[in-house]
């Protein structure tokens, strides 16, 4: 018997040739030369199918099983592992374009370590998974740059440093291949910025540090990238490719100091060989933005060391303003304060919930808790709630021992009490806002924790969000339960007679009571910023001025701010202002026989970059990515001429899904009065309802009081998105609120007080939201 090294050396077309001759024709067609076991091909031989494939090799009773090279009619090759007649194990592919894979392989695709050579030259080397890199790994384009860092589905995903040729260097997190979060980019000049991106544009707050300025902590990532690490793993990665990665991942972890970091665009195709797409310039020198554009006041002294930082504000890669801070570098040197507050700063408004964090235990309850809960009651046919859904006798209630019981699991958390307040009408309700059962316990209740936002509310309230975003969880005190159960039933009929209120979603009420007494009570709402856009402002407006604006030295990008800090107005569409002040009107109406004062509208933001900074040729090619054909632009620029949106005519799943899908659209007078979606180049299409995804145009009234714009081109008028609704609905005009306003009316204006009763304050509210969305001419 042949060895299979020497069947190798034979050519595809003579062996071809010797297995016609020599071979056994079978039944179909196939061709065989080899040894049999009875029947079937068992040891080695070689076999030729009727398209031309040829494999010679091992086999085991009638499968490729063990080593063996296949060649493909089309040129391509194989050879190593195979295991039950499939690609298994490790081994080199060679692509007809000259594409080389070398590495591990599972059931035909590409699994575990391995090294592919794309035709282009390209390089990746990493782990993969189902064919495509997944998780760890290494990318060099031909031009020379280098990704090192985490992938998903064949696309740049979390932490990850990429370097261009020209030496800037990115460090940030990534999603679908783009750079999106926070991260730190330090060019080849010396200077860095630190901010954050947005689908691979710097968007929102960040600060840049000229060459030669000293940082609060050392952001130096270059020292993983150099050329000696660069060449000794490519050398190794034929030979030991686990020991070059991991030496890799090894110098990353101790290089990047932070945990949180910033965002940058460079995109991996979705073709078999990769192409590098960065759509902002060829490399981070390309950016004006690298060069300051304010100098004055904050210069280098030649005499003495100076800090020259600037802090900058870009939507959707435009720098909008920019501020100059200097520094002494002494009181850098000196403090560990500044360091501490930038580290505090960079892990972002919120955290997530970890084992031997304070909430931990807490966590774990309340998901084992809610998951029982909606478990017992989503069976239960669904029924029209009766009067005595909301008594108090409207309760379940469940002890949750660490062993388990008859009823309820074994856990790892503590022992707990469980009570869930009205569960068959909260199942309605989630029922009435398309919350499907089991998205909601995915969501709250899945293999992810929870993030606790960092700065609890003023009440002392703690806030939580799930994973995804969709959810809100805030601790109430025993007061605040008492008012939302006792307005339920008011409210259950409320939102179901209007589909389009503003007032906060709740979903669910429970309660948590642990060994000692101690009590917790949650409540999970809607969060009505679930949404793909970035929030770049936050106001929560009440309409009253006494204690309402918010320390200059305590603003930052994650402050909620008041209303004497908001310094725009918005010009909406009339039959939206219309259809907003009519809900508003409602909603307040509902809240006022409540007795409810104190209640706010958040009002969330969303930038977009100044049209006329634009390029039409680049938001001509974010429209193809919305997926609008060039055949149909012209229509949708002429649909678009209201405030330089792009509305269209909504098209059933065709938007961005999310979680406000209840509520009917509401119509433009600029498209025919019609139910319109909202386009947005290069993100996406939204569909447009009362409070959620509005279209708006935000014109500068006064000077911000604290923000400084020092470019001299500074945009007095924006095009933005808006998000609104009525949260903090839970405080009653008591006794101690009557005090309240008598105490304070003594020395402030009675009218500019938050304290007063509900029919003022419903008066008040409605007219400074009139002032913030003032009717057009």
């Amino acid at each position: 018997m042949h060895s299979w090294l020497h069947a190798v050396s034979c050519g595809g077309e003579e062996l071809r040739m010797l297995l016609l001759l020599r071979g056994n024709t079978l039944p179909n067609g196939d061709v065989y030369v080899g040894n049999f076991a009875g029947l079937v091909p068992h040891g080695f031989g070689k076999y030729m199918w009727t398209d031309g494939t040829l494999y010679y090799g091992e086999w085991d009773t009638s499968k490729m099983t063990g080593r063996g090279v296949i060649q493909w009619p089309s040129g391509a090759s194989y050879d190593g592992d195979l295991c039950g007649g499939f690609i298994d194990g490790t081994g080199t592919f060679k692509g007809v374009g000259g594409s080389v894979y070398k590495g591990c392989w599972r059931m035909n695709k590409k699994h575990g370590m391995g090294t592919m050579v794309y035709a282009n030259n390209d390089t990746y080397e990493g782990l993969w998974n189902e064919g495509l890199p997944d998780g760890f790994g290494k990318y060099v384009w031909a031009g020379g740059n280098i990704y090192i860092g985490n992938w998903k589905s064949g696309k740049m995903n979390g932490r990850g440093v990429m370097q261009w040729t020209n030496g800037d260097t990115l460090d940030c997190n990534w999603v679908n291949g783009l750079a999106h979060g926070k991260g730190f980019c330090k060019y080849a000049s010396g200077a860095c910025y630190i901010g954050t991106w947005d689908r691979g544009l710097k968007d929102g707050h960040g600060m840049f540090y000229q060459p030669g300025s000293k940082m609060p902590c050392n952001l130096d990532v270059s020292e993983c990238l150099t050329d000696h690490d660069v060449s000794s793993a490519s050398s190794s990665a034929n030979e030991n490719i686990s020991s070059g990665l991991l030496f890799l991942f090894q110098k990353l972890c101790n290089t990047w100091r932070l945990r949180s970091l910033f965002h940058w665009h460079s995109r991996i195709s979705n073709g078999t060989t990769p192409v590098f797409d960065d759509n902002s310039g060829n490399n981070l020198s390309q950016d004006s933005s690298t060069e300051p554009l304010a100098t004055d006041e904050c210069v280098q002294d030649s005499g003495v060391d100076k800090v020259l930082v600037y802090e900058r504000e870009y939507v959707q890669g435009v720098l909008v303003s920019e501020k100059p801070k200097c520094h002494d570098s002494g009181m850098l040197d000196s403090g560990k304060t500044q360091e501490h507050t930038w580290q505090k700063q960079a892990r972002g408004p919120m955290e997530t919930i970890y084992k031997g964090h304070r909430s931990y235990y807490l966590m774990l309850n309340l998901q084992l808790g809610i998951r029982y809960t909606v478990g017992k009651i989503t069976p239960v046919p669904l029924r029209e709630v009766r009067s005595n859904d909301f008594g108090p006798r409207a309760r379940i209630r469940m002890y949750f021992p660490i062993e388990g019981s008859q009823y309820t699991p074994p856990h790892h958390s503590v022992d707990f009490f469980w009570k869930d307040y009205c569960p068959m009408v909260f199942r309605n309700l989630r029922e009435m806002f398309h919350i499907d059962a089991a998205d909601y316990m995915m969501s709250i209740c899945g293999d992810d924790s929870l993030k606790e936002l960092s700065s609890p509310g003023k009440s002392g309230s703690i806030f939580y969000l799930s994973q995804d975003e969709r959810f809100v969880i805030k601790t109430l005190r025993k007061a605040e339960l008492k008012i939302l159960l006792k307005m339920l039933p008011k409210y259950y009929n409320h939102v179901r007679a209007y589909d389009n209120t503003l007032i906060t979603k709740f979903f669910g009420v429970h309660r948590i009571t642990l060994k000692g007494g101690r009590k917790v009570r949650f409540v999970v709402m809607g969060n009505m910023f679930c949404t793909e856009l970035r929030i770049h402002r936050k106001y929560d407006l009440k309409g009253s001025t006494q204690g309402r604006s918010t320390k200059k030295q305590n603003i930052n990008e994650n402050t909620t701010l008041k209303d004497m800090d908001l310094s725009y107005v918005f010009h909406v569409d009339k039959p939206w202002r219309d259809a907003l002040f009519r809900q508003i009107s409602l909603d307040c109406m509902f809240l006022e026989s409540q007795s409810i004062i104190d209640y706010s509208m958040l009002l969330g933001i969303h930038f977009r970059a100044p049209y006329h900074l634009k390029t039409s040729s680049s938001h001509e090619s974010s429209l193809e990515r919305c997926g609008i054909p060039d055949s149909d632009l012209l229509q949708y620029e002429e649909k678009s001429s209201w405030k330089g949106f792009l509305l269209v005519a909504h098209e059933p799943g065709t938007t961005v899904g999310g979680s406000h899908i209840r509520g009917s659209m509401v119509r433009a007078s600029e498209a025919g009065y019609e139910e319109v979606d909202l386009v947005l180049p290069g993100t996406g299409r939204f569909r447009v309802q009362l409070g959620v995804n509005m279209p708006a145009r935000a014109q500068k009234v006064r000077v911000d009081m604290n923000t400084e714009l020092e470019n001299p081109d500074t945009i007095e008028e924006y095009d933005v998105v808006l998000y609104l609704g009525i949260i903090d609905i839970l405080q009653e005009y008591n006794v101690s609120k009557r005090v309240e306003h008598a105490v304070k009316s003594l020395k402030f204006d009675p009218l500019s007080i938050s304290a007063v009763d509900p029919n003022s304050y419903s008066k008040r509210f409605v007219k400074f939201l009139e002032s913030v969305f003032p009717e057009q001419d």
